[in-house]
């Protein structure tokens, strides 16, 4: 399935880190969340359904998941 993302919103994501590896999350495509890298964001992204970002985001931050 193809996406129009031109006119998502992107925003760092808080699960980011403090140095350049930083990755970006659109919350504006509905039923999914797309990720992409901050430094290249003409590059590819890659498309994860909200619920599964959201499981996979509550997980690293109750540290079920290495965050680093």
């Amino acid at each position: 399935m193809l996406y129009d993302l031109v006119n998502a919103v992107w925003r760092k994501s808080s699960y980011s880190g403090q140095g350049g590896d930083c990755v970006e999350v659109a919350d504006s495509v509905p039923g999914i969340t797309p990720v992409r890298d901050r430094k290249t964001p003409e590059g590819p992204c890659l498309m994860f359904g909200t619920v599964a970002w959201a499981s996979f985001a509550r997980m690293v931050k109750i540290g079920e998941l290495p965050s680093d």
